[in-house]
């Protein structure tokens, strides 16, 4: 076999050539993105820059002539403080209830969305409509519904002087539903993307065949919008992962419901303490970075696959 010969057989032995279509997308996906970029590079490179500036600091506001170089102590500070990680504790459970529950109900409503025949806007407005409302807002909503003397929750479900916001696990739950509410459409909205793509013919086919409702949904449905699952659960963990808004109006951390973000406004807006407020930032800012890196690697998805290029 010659060296031409054999050229063919080595790649299909490796990594699969990428088509010319996939090649052609690529570039124009990075043309078009490439303003975007420089944009956000422009906006937040300094902002990052002086905060791992500022972390390598023991800087307070309170005095800022007492500004001692201690390196990476900050960072050894925040890692050996048990608060530190009870934080990361909480970020983790807010994280994975909100993402699981809303995958799931986000999925039904975007099954509603793709099936609805008449009122097909009504439906989707209706179902989208939480999703338009600013978030502090939608927190206080929430707030002033769950609150002991303003509040109609307990009285519409007679659960008397119940005051959610004196625990932790109820304070967290009031959290938990009004991140779930105000963001299962953005979910549901990508996932309805990902419906629009799978090909009507193969659930025809599936269905001569007599697989039923369920047996088509696993095997034809989530297989051909895997991308669009790993879009959502990705988007919608890094943006929970940082969750600040309504722990910051609902309980201001009280109640042991503190998350990370919300420990680095209190550090550097509270306490004053600027360099251990970065230095908090900057490991929210790497665990963000190291969730997204897990997922892409861990969710690999094959859109040429996706989209049936050969």
């Amino acid at each position: 076999m010659t060296a031409v010969e054999s050229a063919p057989a080595a790649r299909a032995k490796g990594r699969p050539e990428i088509s010319d279509r996939g090649r052609s997308e690529r570039r124009l996906g990075l043309l078009l993105s490439a303003p975007a970029v420089v944009v956000m590079l422009l906006v937040t490179a300094y902002p990052l820059v002086n905060a791992v500036y500022l972390s390598l600091f023991s800087y307070r506001l309170t005095a800022p002539d007492d500004k001692r170089f201690v390196g990476l102590g900050n960072y050894a500070t925040a890692l050996t403080d048990p608060l530190f990680w009870q934080d990361v504790l909480t970020t983790f459970a807010v994280t994975l209830v909100t993402v699981a529950i809303e995958l799931v109900i986000g999925f039904g409503f975007a099954l509603v969305m793709h099936k609805v025949v008449f009122g097909k806007r009504t439906v989707r407005t209706a179902i989208l409509l939480p999703y338009g409302i600013v978030t502090v807002i939608s927190a206080f909503a929430w707030r002033f519904a769950f609150d002991l003397d303003s509040g109609f929750v307990n009285h519409w479900f007679g659960l008397g002087d119940y005051a959610w916001f004196s625990g932790r696990w109820s304070s967290l739950t009031v959290i938990i539903l009004s991140e779930i509410w105000k963001t299962t459409p953005f979910v549901s909205l990508l996932l309805l993307a990902g419906l629009a793509q799978v090909p009507g013919e193969l659930s025809e086919a599936a269905t001569v065949d007599g697989a039923t409702a369920w047996q088509r949904l696993r095997r034809v449905t989530i297989p051909n919008m895997k991308a669009a699952i790993m879009v959502a659960v990705l988007f919608r963990t890094l943006d929970a992962w940082r969750i600040f808004d309504n722990v910051f109006v609902m309980t201001k951390g009280q109640q042991n419901t503190e998350t990370l973000s919300f420990l680095t406004y209190r550090q550097t807006i509270t306490r004053t303490a600027i360099g251990l407020g970065d230095a908090v930032g900057v490991l929210l800012f790497l665990s963000v970075v190291l969730i997204a890196a897990v997922f892409i690697k861990g969710f690999r998805v094959d859109l040429s696959q996706v989209r049936g290029d050969r």
